[in-house]
């Protein structure tokens, strides 16, 4: 009698434990104990949370959906600083800035914020790295306006990785900036200006020192200017573009960053004149250079007929000012020069923001400001003569 083999009863399917709302996969880890879960996210990745418990992984997935639907969800946990400051750069602002912008945001990048942050992981970096990092700024001598500046570029950065939920929040907020001191701005007074100008007679720079302290061109907006942009019949000048040294790219032209750059200023009858003569000298030049002269129709140029360097006139200043008996001051500080000048004459400071090329009033009332004391002593002592004595 042979043994049949009996047939073992066919196990009837595990009953699958329903998942509740919200759970997404949640599964039994086959390499350890516990339980995982796991959901999708918008660059198709997974991110998977650990539990011990099916509870626990649970708990740990619905805090997911909930920080992915609230767009607060932290991804890339391992990215550092530097290498996502270097992406910044290269995906976000070199295709939306000009090269002039994009090339200065580089520079702080690279020189100050990459060497102090750019080891920390970026998601663990914290209001206390980047206030100790504005503090050696401002120990090694770096002025509260530059501090503010490398801010500005840091915050904007960290802005850019909470909306693309690399950060939950941006640490950038919550530290304290300097206050800006009033002596960065450093203005000559009336007299000094006069100094100026009086050892610049007949130096190659007099007419160029004459616009920047009468009318508070910037350094790029002086070497772009042409002579198509000047009206001397009218009196009137248009600031249309500025040069400035790129490196890596050399002296670039382009239109003024904003719109309110971009302005029509009315000449002085002085500086008409002054213009005048200095368009006679140049067609002098130009024919004593012969072949050796570029025309390309530029006010302040250089022995050739090309756009002057900008360093080249900032050395050239500095032997102006030695010679005037001065301090040493930038070329823009000029400008500031002439902006405190107009508002201690009395000039609203809504004209003044028109000829500096401010975007805003509030922009220039906070620059300038410290001259605002001043005004309102002399309107009261206006006020004091045109009434004293009559009530």
């Amino acid at each position: 009698m042979t043994d049949q083999k009996q047939e073992k009863p066919e196990k009837k399917p595990r009953k699958q434990r329903r998942r509740g709302r919200g759970e997404g996969t949640i599964y039994k880890r086959k390499d350890r104990d516990g339980y995982a879960a796991s959901i999708t996210l918008e660059n198709r990745k997974r991110k998977t949370v650990y539990g011990k418990t099916h509870e626990q992984v649970q708990a740990k997935l619905l805090k997911l959906r909930y920080e992915q639907k609230q767009g607060t969800l932290i991804t890339n946990r391992d990215q550092k600083v530097g290498p996502y400051l270097e992406w910044w750069l290269e995906h976000v602002q070199k295709p939306s800035v000009r090269l002039i912008t994009y090339s200065d945001h580089v520079m702080i990048v690279r020189k100050h914020l990459v060497p102090a942050l750019g080891h920390r992981l970026l998601r663990k970096l914290s209001p206390d790295h980047i206030q100790t990092l504005y503090t050696q700024k401002r120990e090694e001598g770096k002025r509260p306006r530059s501090i503010i500046h490398i801010h500005g570029i840091l915050h904007e950065a960290l802005q850019d990785a909470v909306r693309r939920n690399k950060l939950a929040r941006n640490p950038a907020d919550a530290v304290t900036l300097p206050r800006l001191d009033e002596s960065e701005a450093q203005a000559l007074t009336v007299e000094q200006a006069r100094q100026l100008l009086e050892a610049a007679r007949g130096h190659r720079l007099e007419v160029l020192l004459v616009i920047a302290v009468v009318m508070g061109l910037r350094r790029g907006e002086l070497i772009g200017l042409q002579w198509r942009d000047i009206d001397l019949e009218k009196g009137l000048l248009q600031v249309c573009r500025t040069v400035v040294r790129v490196p890596g790219h050399g002296l670039v032209v382009s239109e003024p960053k904003t719109a309110s750059g971009r302005r029509t200023i009315k000449l002085p009858a002085f500086v008409i004149d002054v213009l005048k003569r200095h368009r006679t000298e140049q067609a002098e030049k130009r024919l004593a250079a012969g072949p050796a002269w570029h025309e390309q129709g530029i006010v302040f140029c250089n022995t050739k007929g090309g756009f002057f360097e900008p360093a080249h006139v900032q050395k050239l200043l500095q032997r102006l000012l030695e010679r005037a008996g001065l301090v040493h001051i930038r070329l823009h500080d000029l400008r500031h020069s002439a902006a405190t000048i107009l508002l201690s004459l009395g000039v609203p400071a809504h004209v003044v923001k028109e000829i500096l090329g401010h975007s805003d009033v509030r922009i220039t009332l906070g620059i300038y400001g410290h001259v605002l004391p001043k005004m309102h002593s002399d309107a009261m002592d206006i006020m004091g003569d045109l009434f004293g004595g009559k009530l």
